[in-house]
């Protein structure tokens, strides 16, 4: 009899591990196990999985890393394992994309049915396309695709954007009219900036917003909160 459908579980709890790959495979899924980032990255391409079950910390890139790279490229559906009483984590998670989460410690039955459902979601006839389309993210007539890590201005055509300040302005995108701090902003940005410092990202935030200039906002899209960071204000909606 196949399988129900193939999990990648990534924790690196290997006790956790063990137990929870055992308890999914009895219940009629194929489980590869992984340990860190580097693990997901490379069975993500080169296998086709169903679902993906990320533990949040996790050594070196954390579960919210991962799951921000994996949705630039991937619609599959994600499962966040997080510490009891977590909320941060559990908002920044079903902002940056994941589907789900469970909190530790969970019983088994909460967790197959949670797994049942996503996969059978995600199996729904339209779904995949739907996924797809809720990549995009909308904002002013403009639109910034996740899955080409395109951003069109309002007549459709592509604007350049670096790394740096693609990742930034999906991180605005991501958290619309809430203040966001410098050390954040950094965090987000540092593999794509040498050096990682305040004015890095002040420099930025100066280049994203002259790519943005033909908003008919007098005070423009992105916000400077005087010794607290920026703040994206607008409406952003998926589609």
């Amino acid at each position: 009899m196949p399988p129900d459908g193939h999990i990648l579980l990534c924790d690196d709890d290997a006790e956790l591990r063990r137990l929870l790959a055992a308890l999914l495979r009895e219940n009629g899924y194929r489980v590869t196990p992984a340990c860190d980032g580097r693990d997901v990255s490379r069975h993500i391409e080169t296998a086709d999985i169903d679902l993906i079950i990320l533990d949040v910390m996790l050594p070196g890139k954390s579960g919210l890393d991962i799951c921000r790279e994996i949705r630039v490229t991937s619609t599959v559906p994600i499962l966040m394992l997080t510490a009891k009483g977590s909320e941060t984590d559990r908002v920044v998670g079903l902002e940056l994309g994941a589907d789900d989460y469970v909190a530790k410690p969970f019983s088994p039955n909460e967790l197959l049915a949670r797994v049942k459902a996503l996969i059978r979601r995600a199996r729904m006839p339209g779904e995949p396309q739907r996924r797809a389309e809720s990549r995009n993210l909308v904002f002013d007539n403009w639109r910034l695709d996740t899955l080409r890590r395109e951003l069109r201005n309002p007549d459709g055509v592509i604007i350049d954007v670096s790394a740096g300040e693609y990742d930034l302005l999906l991180a605005f995108l991501e958290a619309p009219n809430r203040v966001l701090d410098r050390d954040y902003l950094i965090e987000v940005t540092r593999k794509k900036s040498e050096g990682g410092f305040d004015r890095s990202i002040d420099v930025q935030v100066s280049r994203l917003r002259r790519k943005l200039d033909t908003s008919e906002r007098d005070d423009g899209l992105i916000k400077t909160v005087r010794g607290a960071g920026y703040m994206f204000v607008g409406e952003v909606r998926r589609g």
